[in-house]
């Protein structure tokens, strides 16, 4: 097995089980500002920040409202069902046991502020070495920035490191940042709306 100098965790749908609870709040912004998005095309836009989503979105249903309002709209409503969030517990293990003895960072497609505030309800934040979000690089999942600037932060060459991912726009970003990949599907199934129904 390979030894390896960091490694790297996605947040959503990786360390917390917060897809579903993203999907209500997408829901409920479709619902007030009058597009659609369907389950599946959620699930396959994973990593892609939220306000990239929402420029998509509006463009497809021909719709011309302010892109930052609807972010706000769709953040404040996964905000008010953090509270709900389950962690990922075989990646919250692994997290575990590498910590103090590897450094660890999170790279996500969410916003920094919303990364902070998912770890700190599971009460991990201070696992981690680094934190990069979709603020603080300018592409975004598929590109491999957010992995290359953890990787920086860390102190690590890029071939050093792995990434624990739940997409496959992650996925993608990680080998591209020249990583090794984990692709938690293969061991841990994400909760779906639909599966309640």
């Amino acid at each position: 097995m390979k030894t390896y100098q960091a490694l790297i965790f996605d947040c959503d749908g990786t360390l917390a089980d917060t897809m579903p609870i993203h999907y209500r709040a997408w829901s409920r912004a479709a619902e007030q500002f009058g597009f659609t998005l369907s389950e599946d095309r959620f699930y396959s836009l994973g990593g892609v920040p939220v306000a990239k989503i929402v420029d998509m979105l509006l463009r497809e249903a021909g719709l011309t409202e302010d892109v930052q309002r609807i972010v706000e709209f769709k953040e404040a409503a996964y905000l008010e069902s953090l509270p709900h969030i389950q962690p990922v517990e075989p990646v919250l293990d692994i997290a575990r046991a590498y910590r103090g003895q590897l450094p660890l960072g999170v790279a996500s497609g969410s916003t920094r502020e919303m990364v902070l505030r998912t770890l700190g309800q599971l009460g991990i934040t201070d696992w981690f070495d680094c934190i990069v979000g979709a603020d603080d690089t300018e592409r975004h999942k598929p590109e491999p920035d957010c992995f290359l600037e953890a990787a920086r932060r860390l102190g690590v060459e890029p071939a050093g490191c792995c990434v624990y991912e739940d997409t496959d726009t992650g996925m993608e970003a990680g080998r591209r940042a020249g990583m090794d990949c984990v692709d938690i599907r293969d061991f841990h199934t994400p909760a779906r709306i639909s599966d309640a129904c």
